[in-house]
């Protein structure tokens, strides 16, 4: 690889092997490259400056002038030059900035289209003065000559370009003069530059850009020249060029989880909302992944917290704005969609390994109304023989809603509610909200008068506390930028704990949320409150149903740290929990940011009890997948609103699947627990969770693979089929890992679904028939008790015989199952461990088995060992797509009885082995 050099004419410089093609510059100067082609510029330009004359010419003069270079941008190229909502952009302002204006037919339902003021090609950029080779990569000095139309634009850049991996690449360009605010991530820092990196990278100088390649396949990854760089004190804006329209992820946002490039934009600002297409929700991540075609993806990280927006157009183009800090891209070169979300994770931190319990069945509901009540839902659970793991609370257990308080009355018997539900195995969860009561009596309400004592709340600028308004009424706001709070925070939940045991903490309202815009005072007047840009968040305010932007935070102002409020309060959580149980901590989160899943998982925020509900819950799960945070489900049956038996059936079907599996619903509405349904229902969501609980060796070993090297655990169709276009828009049916495909119902109505079957041969999940795909649309019987679950042939599953708890379960005979690959191979794993204690594997203290198939022989080999394993045996072996009914079956050499059924089907019992016994079975 050529060594890089001190560049320092005012061209388009390649930065890779001698001889590789040139590359355009895009807008602006035409560099040397650009040569060969001129007569068929020339041509263009001449063409569009006829075209104009006429258009001038045909509706008579006077008109104002349009400059000849506006018009050689088709629609689609348009890069926005006035973004601003709430206004009319006339030509008077567009071409104040120096930008195009042609105006065109806004289109229906009142969303944004082509933009009418756009950037000229010869717009006013910076350029790249100087660019010096350094141990990880360069660093250069980008100048601007002309000012931006943002103020306080800045007029010297430093750009930082290190080649961190063979397929990471860190790209942070900043104030070369002055600090400015920076997420406060920890990141892992390259000691040494990549040695053979998949990607190549090219500079224009004049106006300044980059063009990011594809080794391989040439394929232009980024080109920002499409579009200037503006770098304001709260207006950084970059654009660039998309390979495809294959675009996932910025979340969080309600919608499919391919997004749309007609021209949408997408806003990062954490807001308490019921999910609702197009508004910004409760978690920021701006994160995405890209399929560029024929398999290949990548992924683009902006380690930015401040508000911010992603306009996606068809060009396929891409911009970036953002209202502080700096632009620190990470971009991860795959090259498949599997290995930029590890790539993507191990920047932002794998997430943690949850307990076992934390992957049985949840119930909770705002509104029980009291402890007895409670306990007679968990009572009925049992009687009914449903599994349950964890009951929660909402709410009403608080006295007057204030935290870590329960209310004497109603919810007396709560602490002997809790002994019961750990005597039979299970856990409780209660929820926490960051609000802080503050009109309590001096001296009545120890987490408010200590927490005013130690100055741990946000205050206004004048330094007092500020106060908003939730669900106790008047509220402070908990400072978790500041580590003496996450102390407080531990005082105050050890009190608690020592007068209710909890398990595991449900932290809601933190994005903040506040029932007041700002405070009980409003805000002040300024630019932290109301900047020169507002990027398009709901309410059209920073502090719109949360507080102020310029409250002040031990950290920062909260206009740099909002987006971080969430994550910052995980943080805390799940270290309290950690010593206070001295266990792994189970914590869920409402609001989110880029490395929460080390900490928290999330549920998808307050539904309706809705179809269309449903349906958006798995593109839900499946960004979340994306982002890191794989523990996420959503709301079984609905939040809001009333269920129907026929919804909440259907949903618990679906619910059953999701990684964290939750049924919850509102106050003033009928229960819809799985006891309140008519037998049928009752047997059919009851069967549907057993299914559940004998997958949990299963889906706990894919949580551990999350944990260990950041795989995801609900997975899109093309993850595992990234050549297979069909699948790129398929958010409808997910996977788990890469082997187990759901497929639900998600209309009213229908006994059957239609579902994609990938190329292959796949198995029915409960009786082992075979079906062979050639990529197909497939329609598929589904009665109302009936969940559609096939398995990938090749995949070997580790399941156990359900109990109706996890630590039941965990006691029962294992029974492995092998979908038999069409060479007759299979792979699988199991990873176990007691399923509780902090860190096991990074301690040794766990069981790893593998199992493989060959030649008609099984083999279980234990590749680590542990003594939970001892306690575990297997018991069944069922193995599809067995061709020919066996002779015989031996057990490590030894005759062993078995069943062989028309389905192909080959069953063997009574197996009677320890987990932690290499063993071999074969038949014959």
């Amino acid at each position: 690889m050529k060594s890089y050099q001190k560049l320092t004419q005012p061209s388009a410089h390649r930065l890779e092997e001698e001889g590789a093609a040139p590359v355009p510059t895009g807008h602006g100067k035409l560099a040397p490259c650009w040569v060969g082609s001129g007569l068929l510029v020339a041509a263009v330009l001449l063409s569009a400056i006829t075209v104009w004359v006429l258009q001038q010419v045909s509706v008579g003069w006077p008109r104002p002038t349009l400059p000849p270079q506006c018009l050689l941008l088709p629609e689609s190229h348009r890069f926005d030059c006035y973004p601003e909502r709430r206004v009319v952009v006339t030509q008077q302002l567009c071409e104040s900035r120096g930008c195009c204006f042609i105006e065109s037919p806004p289109p229906a339902g009142g969303k944004r289209g082509v933009p009418w003021c756009f950037y000229p090609p010869d717009f006013s950029s910076y350029t790249l003065e100087s660019l010096n080779q350094t141990a990880l990569g360069m660093v250069g000095l980008l100048v601007r000559k002309e000012k931006a139309y943002y103020p306080r634009d800045i007029e010297m850049l430093r750009l930082d370009v290190e080649f961190e991996t063979d397929t990471r690449l860190h790209i942070k360009i900043t104030d070369a003069a002055n600090p400015r605010y920076e997420v406060p991530l920890e990141v892992p820092r390259a000691v040494k530059k990549a040695e053979n990196p998949i990607y190549s990278l090219d500079f224009s100088w004049d106006p300044f850009g980059v063009v990011l390649r594809r080794r391989e396949t040439g394929m232009v990854l980024l080109n920002t020249t499409v579009a200037p760089l503006i770098f304001a004190d709260q207006f950084l804006q970059i654009s660039t060029s998309l390979p495809s329209k294959f675009l996932y992820g910025l979340g969080e946002h309600r919608g499919p989880l391919l997004h749309s490039m007609n021209w949408s934009t997408l806003t990062l600002w954490a807001r308490d909302v019921s999910p609702t297409e197009s508004f910004n929700l409760y978690g920021a991540h701006p994160f995405y992944l890209l399929m560029e075609g024929g398999g290949d993806a990548h992924g683009v990280f902006l380690l930015n917290s401040n508000a911010m927006e992603v306009a996606l157009q068809p060009t396929p183009g891409l911009t970036w704005r953002t209202i502080g800090g700096v632009l620190d891209f990470y971009i991860f070169l795959g090259p498949d969609p599997n290995m930029v979300i590890q790539q993507y994770q191990q920047v932002i931190g794998f997430p943690a390994m949850p307990p076992f319990w934390a992957l049985g069945f949840h119930l909770c509901r705002w509104g029980y109304g009291s402890s007895n009540e409670t306990w007679q839902t968990v009572r009925a659970m049992r009687n009914y023989q449903i599994p349950q793991d964890a009951q929660w609370n909402d709410i009403d257990y608080m006295d007057g809603y204030r935290d870590f308080t329960f209310d004497s009355q109603k919810f007396a018997s709560l602490p002997s509610l809790v002994e019961d539900l750990h005597k039979h195995g299970q856990h409780y969860v209660m929820i926490l909200d960051p609000g802080i009561s503050s009109t309590n009596p001096n001296g009545s309400y120890w987490p408010f008068d200590e927490g005013l004592r130690r100055g741990l709340f946000l205050n206004t600028t004048q330094g007092q506390t500020l106060i908003g308004q939730v669900w106790p009424g008047f509220t402070a706001f908990a400072d978790f930028s500041n580590l003496d709070t996450h102390q407080w925070w531990l005082e105050n939940l050890q009190r608690f704990h020592a007068r209710v045991p909890f398990d595991g903490l449900w932290i809601d309202m933190n994005e903040p949320s506040n029932f007041m815009d700002g405070s009980e005072e409003g805000c002040p007047p300024g630019e932290l409150d109301s900047p020169p840009y507002t990027p398009a968040v709901l309410g059209d305010s920073l502090s719109a149903k949360t507080v102020c932007a310029s409250a002040k935070q031990k950290a920062s102002v909260h206009y740099n740290l909002h987006n971080l409020y969430g994550l910052m309060e995980a943080k805390a959580t799940a270290s309290a929990l950690i010593q206070i149980r001295g266990k792994r901590p189970f914590v869920i989160s409402r609001s989110t940011f880029p490395s929460q899943g080390r900490y928290s998982g999330h549920w998808l925020g307050d539904n309706r009890s809705q179809w269309k509900d449903m349906y958006y819950s798995i593109p839900g799960l499946l960004s979340f997948s994306l982002f890191g945070i794989p523990l996420v489900g959503a709301d079984i049956c609905g939040f809001s609103g009333s269920t129907s038996e026929e919804l909440c059936t259907r949903w618990m079907q679906l619910g059953a699947f999701y990684p964290f599996a939750r049924n919850h619903n509102t106050q003033n509405e009928k229960a819809q627990d799985p006891t309140v349904f008519s037998p049928a229902a009752r047997t059919t969501m009851k069967d549907v969770l057993l299914t559940r609980y004998t997958l949990l060796p299963f889906l706990y070993t894919l949580f551990h693979r999350a944990h260990l090297q950041g795989d995801t655990v609900a997975r899109p169709l093309f993850f595992e089929f990234p050549q297979d276009v069909t699948t790129f828009g398929l958010d409808r049916q997910f996977l788990w890992g890469r082997s187990l495909l759901v497929t639900p119902v998600l209309e009213p109505g229908v006994d059957s679904v239609t579902g994609y079957v990938p190329r292959g041969t796949w198995y029915d999940f409960y009786t082992g028939s075979s079906m062979n795909s050639s990529g197909e649309m497939v329609k598929m019987s589904a009665p109302l008790d009936h969940l559609n679950l096939h398995i990938r042939e090749g995949a070997i599953l580790p399941t156990q015989k359900p109990g109706t708890t996890s630590e039941a379960t965990r006691r029962n005979p294992l029974c492995l199952i092998v979908a038999l690959s069409s060479s007759n191979t299979a792979w699988g794993d199991l990873f176990w461990d007691d399923g509780e204690s902090l860190d096991t594997f990074e301690q040794g203290s766990y069981s790893y088995v593998v199992f493989n198939v060959t030649q008609s022989i099984f083999t279980s080999t234990i590749l680590h060992a542990s003594a939970e394993a001892t306690e575990v045996t297997i018991g069944t072996l069922s193995i599809f797509g067995v061709r020919e009914p066996p002779s015989k079956v031996l057990l490590n050499g030894q005759e062993k009885p078995f069943s062989y059924l028309d389905t192909q089907v080959l069953t063997v019992g009574d197996i009677g082995l320890s987990l932690n016994q290499d063993f071999s079975l074969q038949w014959l």
